[in-house]
């Protein structure tokens, strides 16, 4: 049955965790730092996964979510009601909107709130830009920019217009306008992204339109860009989406309508890292197959080593260069 228990400082981590596997929500009431240390304690109670498929792992992760998500602390106005407790008013609109009184909120993602906003303000260089990119909370940060250099790097197409698919922050857009790009569109479907975009482009300089809308804007342009979510799976968490594409919905939907978007003898760059091959989610073959389907040919790849700590041995991500199959098979002819 489930219970919600105030506790404080005088609770051990090991009777926190039995009063979360019995159901309970834990609403903490005490020093905020000594909030921060039995998170810390909890997490360190819990097993760490070793072997199994992808999906084990991941119903793995998705428990030690919800038993670290059990803690709450009281937030008043944006305002953590607790001893030793910082001052997270700005940080927590940037992430929730406008002040609205009384809420618990857990302590695992105000921590996270916390360290969004302490990225937003320091922001993070990206070396094929040569500036800095200012993430908004649930914003895919660029930490991992080997596909900023794959972008930077790759020849363009003729022509004066291009899109860039579910922008985020408005990297790849800045990146197409700084390489002359007279045109830039982008475009995405969440609307913290698109004020993340408008900040960024607009604090960069950038002379580029940034739309909300699913996909594609109106028009066609010589060059489209996407770099959708890399993992065909659920999201667990708001923070998963920009990462997990469930079923490869967004994949499957871009490339099978891109084709009506491009102008003739227009291309394709499709970022794409192979971490779903390597994990066991989706085979090389099903993505060629998902190219000939939209009518697409590939005309070049480049590839790229990840450079992060979390990247798996041997791990690749590719800027696959595609068109239309109607117009190779016409110049071909």
């Amino acid at each position: 049955m489930h219970q919600v228990i105030t506790i404080d400082d005088s609770t051990s981590a090991d009777r926190a965790l039995r009063l979360i596997r019995r159901g309970s929500t834990l609403h903490w009431d005490g020093d905020f730092q000594n909030a921060k240390q039995l998170l810390a304690a909890l997490g360190r109670r819990l097993p760490v996964p070793s072997g199994g498929t992808f999906h084990d792992q991941r119903r793995h992760q998705t428990e030690r979510v919800r038993v670290l998500n059990s803690l709450l602390v009281p937030i008043i106005n944006h305002q953590v009601r607790l001893r030793r407790a910082p001052d997270v008013r700005q940080a927590c609109a940037e992430a929730y909107g406008p002040p609205d009184g009384e809420r618990w909120v857990p302590l695992r993602e105000l921590l996270g709130v916390i360290g969004a906003h302490q990225l937003r303000i320091r922001g993070v260089h990206v070396p094929a830009l040569g500036d800095r990119i200012h993430p908004h909370y649930s914003v895919f940060a660029p930490t991992r920019s080997e596909y900023a250099d794959l972008v930077a790097d790759c020849p363009l197409p003729p022509g004066t217009t291009a899109f860039d698919i579910g922008t985020g922050t408005g990297l790849l857009a800045a990146i197409l306008s700084r390489r002359g790009i007279r045109q830039v569109v982008a475009t995405d479907n969440n609307p913290r992204a698109i004020a993340c975009a408008r900040e960024n482009l607009q604090r960069l300089k950038v002379n580029a339109k940034v739309v909300e809308t699913d996909l594609f804007p109106p028009g066609r342009a010589d060059l489209i860009v996407c770099n959708p979510p890399w993992i065909p799976a659920a999201p667990a968490t708001v923070l998963d989406q920009a990462v997990y594409d469930q079923d490869g919905r967004m994949l499957r939907a871009f490339l099978n309508t891109v084709r009506e978007h491009l102008e003739p003898g227009g291309e394709v760059w499709l970022i794409l890292s192979d971490l779903a091959e390597r994990l066991g989610l989706r085979e090389r073959g099903e993505l060629l197959r998902m190219f000939r389907s939209g009518g697409l040919q590939v005309t070049g790849r480049a590839d790229a080593v990840p450079r992060h700590r979390r990247a798996r041995e041997g791990q690749t991500t590719s800027l696959w260069r595609l068109r239309s199959t109607a117009f190779v098979s016409t110049i071909g002819g």
